[in-house]
C-alpha cells in the first residue's frame, strides 16, 4: 500500500527498468525524463539530499544523477554546499508557467478569497492527474490538516471531495478504471476503498452536482466540493471548502456553506465560459 503522505508530497520513485517507460526515440527524450525524476525526488520530506539519496529516490545511477544535478545547478534550479543538494526558488518558474498560462486561476482567485471570507473556512481548487488531485490554488484560513497543503500538493482522489467531484466529470468506465488501477489506502476508519462503492459515491456527486466527504482523508476533516466547468459544460477542475468536524459538523456545513460554495463555483464557471468566447 502506498504511503499517502509520500504521494502528497510528490516524492515519486522511478526505475530505469520500469516496463511502462517508453523507449528512447524521436518522441521520447530519456535524459529530459530523468531530469524530471531528479526534480521530483525533492519534497517536504526530503528538501535536501546527498547524491546517493537523489540517485536512490529517482531510480538512477549515481553517475546519471550527478550529471543531471550538475546541469540543474548550472541552470540555477539546484544549489549545493558540496555535499547536500536542494532546489532553488527558480524551480517555481516551472509551476508558475503553467498557472500563468491558465487564465481561469486569475478569474478564480478573487471568488475563492470571497468564499473563504464568507464561510470562514479554507478554500481550494484542484485538477485531476491520474488517480491523484493536484492543488492549483488555495486560500487557507485555518490549519485544518496535520500535513501542509499548497499549490502543487497531491492527494489521492478516492477519499477527497475534490477527487470524487473530478472523477464525476468522467464517465463511469473511466472513473472505475482509474479506481481499480490506483492504490486506495484506508487513511481513517471512515475511508471508503472498495471501487464499486466509490463509483456509487462518484455517481451521487455527479447527480447532485456537489460532494461531501466526512473524515475519510483525516479524522475530524470534512470537505465539500463542486465542479468548475468550461463553456461546453465539461468539468475542468473542482472547488472545495474544508473545515473541522468539532467546529462545524457535516450536516451544519452542508446546510450553511453548500449554497455559498455552489454560488462561487457557478460564478467561476461563468467567468471561464465568458473568457473562452473572447
Amino acid at each position: 500500500m502506498a504511503n499517502p503522505a509520500k504521494r502528497q508530497l510528490g516524492a515519486t520513485e522511478h526505475t530505469d527498468t520500469d516496463a511502462s517507460t517508453p523507449a528512447p526515440g524521436d518522441s521520447y527524450v530519456q535524459s529530459f525524463a530523468r531530469g524530471l525524476q531528479v526534480i521530483r525526488s525533492f519534497s517536504a520530506q526530503a528538501p535536501q539530499q546527498t547524491l546517493t539519496e537523489v540517485a536512490a529516490r529517482s531510480g538512477l545511477s549515481r553517475a546519471g544523477a550527478r550529471r543531471i544535478l550538475l546541469t540543474l545547478q548550472t541552470l540555477g534550479y539546484v544549489s549545493s554546499d558540496g555535499r547536500l543538494f536542494k532546489l532553488t526558488p527558480r524551480i517555481l518558474d516551472l509551476g508558475f508557467a503553467y498557472l500563468s498560462s491558465m487564465p481561469m486561476w486569475n478569474l478564480a482567485e478573487p471568488e475563492m478569497q470571497a468564499l473563504a471570507a464568507r464561510v470562514g473556512e479554507s478554500c481550494s481548487a484542484a485538477m485531476l492527474d491520474g488517480a491523484d488531485i493536484v492543488y492549483v490554488l488555495r486560500v487557507p484560513t485555518h490549519k485544518i490538516m496535520s500535513i501542509s497543503l499548497g499549490v502543487g500538493s497531491r492527494l489521492p482522489a478516492h477519499c477527497t471531495s475534490l477527487g470524487r467531484m473530478l472523477l464525476a466529470g468522467l464517465n463511469d468506465d473511466e472513473a472505475l478504471n482509474l479506481l481499480h488501477a490506483s492504490d486506495r489506502p484506508a487513511l481513517t476508519r471512515h475511508t471508503v476503498t472498495e471501487p464499486n462503492e466509490l463509483l456509487a459515491r462518484v455517481r451521487l456527486a455527479r447527480k447532485q452536482g456537489w460532494c461531501l466527504v466526512n473524515q475519510e482523508l483525516e479524522e475530524g476533516l470534512i470537505s465539500l466540493a463542486a465542479p468548475l466547468t468550461d463553456r461546453s459544460g465539461r468539468t475542468v477542475a473542482a472547488l472545495n471548502i474544508s473545515g473541522q468536524a468539532n467546529r462545524t459538523p457535516a450536516k451544519q456545513m452542508q446546510e450553511t456553506m453548500l449554497p455559498a460554495l455552489l454560488e462561487a463555483a457557478a460564478t467561476i464557471s461563468r467567468l471561464l465560459a465568458a473568457k473562452q468566447t473572447t
